[in-house]
């Protein structure tokens, strides 16, 4: 076992992994969070993941300026479902 893994129970991977696949949740706020850097978390998806979907992953996370908070314009603010209230 990885000690990297011994970290976080199921549910904590499960939520790295969901967080590091939604488009506007910026690696910063993984690293805030968890602990985890940009690389940090890129090793993590690749343990975790099919090679196949962690390519598929890498390929649309590169150059996506929305994981990336110095990076993102002051229009992208976190996700608010349409039916959530104001």
């Amino acid at each position: 076992m990885n000690p990297s893994n011994a970290l976080f129970c199921e549910a904590s991977l499960s939520r790295i992994v969901e967080m590091a696949w939604e488009d506007r949740t910026a690696f910063e706020a993984i690293e805030v969070q968890f602990g985890l850097n940009e690389s940090a978390v890129v090793a993590l998806m690749r343990r975790h993941m099919k090679p196949s979907s962690f390519r598929m992953w890498r390929k649309r996370m590169a150059g996506r300026q929305t994981k990336h908070a110095a990076l993102r314009s002051a229009q992208v603010l976190r996700h608010r479902a349409t039916h959530s209230r104001q």
